[in-house]
């Protein structure tokens, strides 16, 4: 276990093993909390605001889903924009078929 010591104002120096495990850079940003008597430090990225729907939980499971899709081969390739749509015009119209034939609640 290495120590290190509390400095005038309450600054600390992470020692270099510290900073090169967790690729630590000056200005670099740690979250900090007291958990259980133990000071806990956890290195941060800030995110743009007009980025953080990307971080969100919702959207970080489609894209997981997503790349299942992709590993699983259930994707397909289209040679213009056209037929991307009418693939997707045949599709909703399956969809509505399928859904006018289940019985309503």
């Amino acid at each position: 276990m290495d120590w290190v010591q509390v400095r005038k104002k309450y600054q600390i120096t992470l020692p270099k093993f510290v900073r090169e495990d967790l690729h630590l850079n000056e200005g670099d940003l740690l979250a900090i909390e007291v958990r259980d008597h133990e000071l806990v430090l956890r290195p941060q990225k800030l995110i743009d605001r007009d980025q953080a729907w990307y971080w969100t939980p919702e959207w970080q499971a489609a894209e997981r889903e997503a790349d299942q899709d992709i590993q699983s081969g259930r994707t397909r390739r289209f040679t213009d924009a056209e037929e991307a749509i009418a693939f997707l015009n045949e599709r909703a119209e399956q969809y509505d078929t399928e859904q006018a034939q289940e019985p309503p609640d």
